[in-house]
């Protein structure tokens, strides 16, 4: 992979109690380093949650209560977490939407800060719906020819992705090889918040992506009703 590196960059995958942003918590964070001399460091991190596993959700990922009951709680890894993905890069699948906004949640929670301004977010999955259209079972079946075998183990979905970005650099031509351009290529809309809640309209103004005011202006609709 001749990608160009200013910094080190992490490929990232969560494991979840749920969904939710704002509400659901890590239960597992899986991490692969690419180093500027292309070396590479991984590592895992089994959490407690604080919150119970709901069993539906168990039976996605494989990851119960009982398994993480006695593992240290977010605000007890974050330094450590952070330490190892300070000032790198981060890229995953559907991460923009998800896994990166629910990481900065739990590091809010941990009264921890974590700066995302000086870095590039890359979504692998955004590059692969703009080009394939597919899932990452999919995505892997067709960029590496093998089956993505272990689904939801946050280790196992990291390896892949790293992997299907690869062989998409080597792939497509017009991508280039620079985290820069991967990162922009990567969004699928110009989002003003990470959770898309908030775009930006033809005319570069905050709109509402959402409710009774979507569509909407937001200076608008605060200035007209600022209790929402």
């Amino acid at each position: 992979m001749d990608l160009k590196l200013d910094k080190p960059i992490c490929f990232f995958d969560l494991e979840t109690t749920g969904v939710n942003v704002s509400n659901d918590r890590i239960v597992e964070i899986s991490v692969i380093k690419i180093n500027t001399d292309k070396t590479e460091d991984s590592k895992t991190w089994l959490i407690n949650p604080t919150i119970p596993i709901p069993e539906k959700v168990s039976v996605i990922h494989g990851i119960t209560n009982e398994m993480v009951k006695d593992k240290p709680n977010f605000s007890e890894l974050a330094l450590e977490i952070s330490q190892f993905i300070k000032d790198c890069h981060l890229a995953g699948f559907n991460s923009n939407k998800f896994d990166v906004p629910l990481l900065i949640e739990e590091f809010l929670r941990a009264d921890f800060d974590f700066d995302i301004s000086t870095i590039e977010l890359i979504d692998v999955q955004n590059i692969f719906h703009k080009m394939e259209k597919r899932t990452l079972s999919a995505a892997y079946k067709f960029y590496c020819g093998k089956e993505h075998e272990n689904a939801h183990s946050s280790l196992s979905d990291a390896k892949a992705t790293y992997e299907v970005f690869k062989s998409q650099l080597e792939k497509y031509s017009e991508l280039e090889k620079n985290v820069k351009f991967l990162s922009n290529f990567s969004r699928m809309r110009r989002n003003l918040d990470l959770s898309g809640y908030i775009l930006e309209n033809e005319k570069g103004k905050p709109i509402f992506s959402f409710g009774k005011y979507k569509g909407n202006e937001v200076s608008e609709v605060l200035k007209n009703d600022p209790g929402y």
